[in-house]
């Protein structure tokens, strides 16, 4: 049976336990469960996948929600848990109960937050209820609460483990790469849309190590598929992540930044230390961030570098310098790569190139109205 140990349908529930959402919003839309769907074209093996009830999962306390329309990336994340020696399958079933009690009991959510999860022994096992079976027939989504913003836009992954200063165990990357292949080939998703969750927010997740490692599974995932991703594929546009004890030429752009911003009015001295972390959060607030915490990530990068150009006289006209501290941001980064040419107008992707995270192009999209993000 494809990709896991429980119906393609997923868990028998009443009418009010699965609500579908169309793609024109068309909420409120209840159906029952077990809708029969074509399957796709052989493709790549489907990796072992333990249903809920095999697990243990509780029951949701709502109707979990699906909407008629596919994701299109794949978002990584760790656990941040132990890296524990207990690799066995009832390890990771524990795993499974444990991240479940924390999001339904802690976080209010109705379920589960991810819609997969791998244990370090590389146990796969479904996290929101109907995940699987949404899975394996390939033209729905469910709605999960992994990453506001991408929940229904993508899908979700938890990698049992904390990987900032160590990788993931080979029978966990492994598993990662056949579970990234057995979804893309199901919902069509090109083998280069596998981000982290530090992509969109402001957080360590997936790790320092795993989140190095994301071009690499790009290239692996794609050959599962047949498909060569080269290296200027795999490596896709990002931002830097800086959090307190960071120095260098990115942490003196981003304290110039702030200072523009008016977040701070402090020296630039190129270490982010408590008063940098303070100037972010003061930051984070003021821009509504979801995640306050002193960390400049995904969520408030985006925010933070603002586009330079000439209009306005940002530009010193005959000089090809650029005015004010958003200028001197700029400045600095140049200052790196004197042999790189520098736009006139400097947006996100001349910042990122600028920072050393440019790559391919991301595509910009979110999620719908109606997201619940529980």
């Amino acid at each position: 049976m494809a990709g896991g140990s429980g119906e393609v349908g997923g868990p028998r529930i009443s009418r009010r336990g699965l609500l579908v959402v169309g793609a024109g919003l068309t909420a409120g839309l209840v159906v029952a469960p077990g809708t029969a769907h074509a399957a796709p074209a052989p493709g790549p093996p489907a990796p072992f996948i333990e249903n809920c009830p095999s697990w243990g999962a509780r029951r949701p306390s709502s109707p979990v929600k699906i909407w008629d329309r596919r994701p299109i990336r794949i978002l990584v994340h760790h656990t941040a848990g132990p890296n524990q020696r207990d690799v066995s399958r009832d390890a990771g079933r524990r795993t499974a109960r444990s991240i479940q009690a924390y999001h339904m009991d802690h976080n209010g959510w109705l379920d589960s937050g991810q819609h997969f999860t791998i244990s370090r022994g590389g146990f796969v096992l479904e996290g929101r209820f109907l995940s699987l079976g949404e899975l394996n027939a390939g033209r729905r989504q469910v709605e999960g609460a992994h990453c506001t913003g991408q929940n229904v836009v993508a899908i979700g992954i938890e990698n049992e483990g904390t990987y900032i200063g160590e990788g993931p165990p080979p029978k966990l990357w492994d598993s990662l790469r056949a579970l990234c292949a057995y979804i893309c080939f199901r919902y069509a998703i090109p083998p280069t849309e596998l981000y982290g969750h530090r992509d969109y927010k402001n957080t360590i997740c997936p790790g320092d190590r795993l989140y190095s490692m994301l071009p690499r599974l790009r290239s692996e995932v794609g050959a599962v598929l047949g498909r060569r991703v080269s290296r200027t594929e795999a490596t896709r546009a990002s931002w830097p992540l800086l959090r307190t004890g960071d120095s260098g030429p990115e942490v003196t752009a981003a304290q110039y930044l702030l200072r523009d911003a008016g977040a701070t009015r402090g020296s630039v001295t190129g270490r982010f230390d408590e008063a940098t972390a303070d100037a972010v959060r003061e930051f984070q607030s003021a821009t509504k961030a979801e995640d306050v915490n002193g960390i400049l990530g995904g969520e408030s990068w985006p925010l933070l570098a603002r586009t330079v150009s000439r209009e306005g006289g940002l530009l010193l006209r005959g000089t090809g310098r650029y005015q004010g501290d958003a200028g001197r941001a700029v400045d600095t980064l140049v200052a790196r790569r004197p042999l790189e040419s520098t736009p006139d107008t400097v947006d996100a992707a001349a910042w990122q190139r600028l920072l050393g995270t440019g790559g391919a192009p991301v595509a910009e999209v979110s999620d719908p109205p109606g997201v619940a993000n529980r």
